[in-house]
């Protein structure tokens, strides 16, 4: 008992030795030091999982085109890329994918504004808890599941047109809500909604109502109030939940695939479609790598309108 007590007693001194050096290695690092050593764990792991793929899917677009190699073998050749703009399907399929993200990113916004704001000035906890988690459940769910749910609803035998033929609106025709254009924009919304709520409701929540009072008792009314100041205030929000949202549709595959029915092509089926049909790993990172500068793009000319609507607050 003693023996086991003795080497208790020296792990804990050891422990606490330990902490000291570390304590006094981080004290006698200096500000920029400890702020470097901090953000150093986080640093390696993006350095692991997201710097060094997309410098591998880089170098793999610029290798000569061969099935079935999925390797970098450092041949610089700008033969895919060649493929890429030399045929109007790939860029055809670009600028759908490109017209589709900001479709359901500005219907995303139309329809998320207003619940968002909704959530921001309910100033009833139980309310407000409540409708935070009736967002929150249409995240629970996985997304093939939600989009089984969809098809469901929008088929030809589906709830809506089994309720318009009730209704005597159509008669033998249904509607074609799916497999095509309709039902992506349809699931992509449906899909990214939450995420463009989230975004707004705590940037809404954050604007001092004084600055609402000040305008109400200057004679503005309620609607050039919201244009006015609201609005201008919650840039950020709606550039975040617009960037979020633009990506999650750009770059989307599972939604064109169920809801599109392989008809709506759009670029990450033309991946799929390359790499796990044909084999083509190099036209596959390439025309991944023009989705990854179309997004980028896509970011700066966001962030720089945003920064102009808001008068240079962001």
């Amino acid at each position: 008992m003693k023996g086991s007590k003795d080497a208790s007693d020296r792990k804990d001194d050891l422990a606490k030795q330990g902490g000291k050096f570390v304590s006094t290695f981080i004290q006698r690092l200096g500000k920029p030091g400890r702020s470097a050593f901090m953000a150093a764990p986080g640093f390696l792991f993006f350095t692991i999982f997201f710097i060094v793929p997309l410098a591998s899917l880089f170098l793999l677009s610029l290798d000569k085109p061969s099935i079935g190699t999925s390797s970098v073998q450092w041949m610089f050749d700008f033969r895919n890329f060649e493929r890429f703009f030399g045929r109007a399907l790939y860029y055809n399929a670009a600028m759908l994918s490109a017209g589709l993200a900001a479709l359901v990113s500005a219907i995303t916004l139309l329809l998320g504004y207003p619940l968002a704001f909704l959530i921001a000035k309910t100033t009833d906890p139980r309310r407000n808890t409540t409708l935070i988690i009736l967002v929150l459940c249409a995240m629970q769910l996985d997304m093939v599941i939600r989009l089984f749910g969809l098809m469901v609803l929008m088929g030809d035998v589906g709830v809506i047109n089994e309720f318009l033929r009730w209704l005597g609106v159509i008669d033998k025709e249904p509607l074609n809500l799916m497999y095509n254009f309709t039902g992506v924009v349809v699931g992509l919304v449906q899909f990214s909604l939450p995420f463009m709520v989230l975004s707004l409701v705590g940037v809404i929540q954050g604007i001092n109502p004084s600055l609402e009072e000040a305008a109400r008792s200057l004679g503005a009314r309620r609607w050039q109030t919201f244009w006015k100041i609201t609005v201008p205030m919650s840039m950020p929000g709606i550039l975040a939940g617009l960037l979020l949202v633009f990506a999650i549709s750009f770059s989307s595959y599972v939604v064109p695939t169920l809801m599109g029915g392989w008809k709506v092509v759009v670029l990450p089926i033309h991946i799929f479609q390359q790499v796990a049909e044909l084999g083509k790993w190099q036209f596959g990172a390439t025309i991944a790598v023009i989705m990854f500068v179309i997004s980028f793009f896509v970011m700066l000319i966001y962030q720089r309108a945003a920064s102009q609507a808001s008068g240079g607050r962001i």
